[in-house]
């Protein structure tokens, strides 16, 4: 049956409508803008390596000539502190007082040196060339520049390996019109301020030749230091001493770490006998030179002087023929403040800095015999670069008696508590002498570098400088043998407040009258006007009583 509305009529939506043939604007617009962008991404970076690789290329060029200038002299032989690799960046704490200048390196913002001043051009005038003698060559005889950032860069790698010694006031001011401040570099573990010389020049060293090890001929602290600084980088480390070394001494070397070979009668036959060894088993044969490495080592002294004292005006530093550690620290003294006076002391005995610097090379003399008392102060000048150094950037050269010597040891064991050896107290020295009076009243520091006295003349220096420092006395006199005559003469000792520490009687030996005894007293007194003190009484009771002079 047909319904009268006639068929159903088709929905709109049941009609198939086509779709359309292309995306949207929008579409089209957000691809092109997304390709867009990844391109400039790709020609960005791309353009970045570039500049990258040629920033690279500038800098090791650099590098290298600068490793070169420093490190390398054509036609010389391979010696100490001979570097292939560039040095460690400056830490920025210790330049931020000095002057800086920042950039950026990649993302990250660091600091860095930059000499404007005229020590540079003082450094610079330092390194001309001089004539040094055959029988030494070395690395030294390279023309090399130890610049400002060489010894901050050496501060900055040891500073781990190291102490930073304490730089204090001194009770001994008042007694010499200044404020003294002492550099107590003694301090160190092997008691000498080498060790910061060789921990730089052995860090430095190649691997290879880290791993096939050193060697060294003394007994000198240079020796010393190398033993325990290789030792504890894990160099194989040979020392050969001569058989006169003292045992003491070849004892702590081997407690240090190194294999000590007794070999020779002499120090040349010890050497002989190394250089042989190094060059059958590839050693590097290590002596104590003024390489640019081991100085700027040394030069780390000033740095931190500088850092301890302020308005700072002199500083004083033992010399003789081992100057590196006067030359080094000068560099940097003069770089930061040109008015601080650098003055080095040594000994009369043997002026050979003194000789040196007057000759305009260094001196062929021998050194002194009296090694075991001076140390390293008594050794030859080992070479151009320190000396030059020292005649462009030290104030001042001046030489002192044994006498003011030991008794500048006498007062660093009294005021300070320290027991230092010759070295050490060579600096005091020059003040206990007088020769410097244009420094009262000012601010000066002495760098007191070693304290290696050995025991058996600790007790023969102390004696002899009290002797010296007219504290101890000796007389002699005729009193007649008879009961009451010593007590009385002690009895004026003791009214006097002296310490008796010997009394000798003499009877058959005396060529005076009959039934008379030679007293021969040995007393110690407060100061020498004590002294004197007690020979004027002593000659108003016995005037035939006779003082032994010192």
């Amino acid at each position: 049956m047909v319904s009268p509305r006639g068929p159903p009529r088709a929905r709109p939506m049941d009609m198939a409508t086509p779709g359309p043939l292309l995306p949207p604007c929008g579409v089209i617009v957000g691809v092109l803008l997304r390709l867009v962008a990844y391109l400039v991404v790709v020609l960005y970076s791309y353009a970045e390596e570039l500049f990258l690789k040629k920033d690279d290329n500038k800098i090791k060029k650099q590098d290298a000539s600068a490793i070169c200038d420093l490190h390398c002299c054509k036609d010389a032989p391979v010696r100490n502190g001979l570097i292939g690799q560039k040095p460690p960046s400056i830490h920025p704490e210790r330049l931020k007082d000095f002057g800086e200048e920042d950039y950026l390196n990649g993302d990250v913002k660091t600091w860095e040196m930059k000499i404007v001043n005229r020590n540079e051009e003082l450094l610079q005038d330092a390194l001309s060339c001089i004539p040094q003698s055959s029988s030494r060559t070395s690395l030294s005889s390279c023309n090399k520049l130890i610049r400002f950032e060489d010894i901050s860069a050496a501060a900055f790698k040891i500073q781990c390996g190291v102490q930073k010694t304490p730089c204090v006031y001194s009770r001994l001011s008042k007694q010499y019109g200044m404020d003294i401040y002492l550099k107590k570099e003694f301090l160190q573990y092997t008691g000498s301020v080498k060790e910061r010389g060789v921990l730089y020049l052995l860090t430095s060293l190649p691997q290879d030749q880290q791993r096939k090890g050193v060697i060294v001929a003394s007994d000198s602290n240079f020796s010393m230091a190398v033993a325990y600084h290789a030792s504890a980088l894990r160099i194989p480390v040979f020392v050969i001493m001569s058989t006169s070394t003292s045992p003491a001494r070849v004892k702590l070397c081997r407690e240090y770490g190194a294999m000590v070979i007794s070999y020779g009668t002499t120090a040349k036959d010890s050497q002989t006998h190394a250089r042989r060894l190094s060059q059958e088993n590839s050693y590097l044969y290590l002596e104590e030179e003024d390489s640019a490495v081991y100085l700027s080592g040394l030069g780390t002294v000033g740095l931190e002087v500088y850092e301890q004292v302020p308005k700072l005006d002199a500083v004083i530093f033992p010399a003789g023929g081992h100057c590196g550690l006067l030359a080094g620290s000068a560099a940097a003294l003069k770089h930061l403040n040109p008015h601080i006076s650098v003055i080095g002391v040594e000994s009369e005995s043997f002026p050979v800095l003194q000789q040196s610097l007057k000759a305009g090379h260094p001196t062929e003399e021998q050194a002194c015999s009296n090694h075991h008392f001076y140390g390293d102060v008594s050794g030859l000048c080992f070479g151009s670069n320190s000396l030059q150094l020292t005649g462009k950037l030290v104030d001042k050269v001046v030489a002192v008696r044994e006498e003011n010597i030991l008794i500048s040891m006498l007062r660093l064991l009294e005021y300070e508590r320290a027991t230092v050896d010759a070295e050490g107290a060579i600096g005091l020295a020059a003040l206990v002498a007088g020769k410097l009076p244009e420094l009262k009243g000012k601010r000066v520091v002495i760098v007191i570098c070693s304290g290696n006295l050995e025991l058996h003349l600790l007790q023969q220096c102390i004696a002899r400088a009290l002797t010296l420092d007219n504290r101890v006395c000796r007389f002699s006199l005729v009193i007649s043998d008879s009961p009451g005559d010593i007590s009385k003469l002690l009895e004026i000792l003791s009214r006097e407040e002296v310490r008796v520490l010997d009394l000798k009687q003499e009877r058959t030996f005396v060529t005076s009258e009959l039934f008379t005894v030679e007293v021969t007293c040995t007393v110690e007194t407060r100061d020498k006007i004590h002294t004197a003190q007690l020979r004027n009484v002593l000659l108003e009771r016995y005037p035939t009583a006779a003082w032994t002079e010192r």
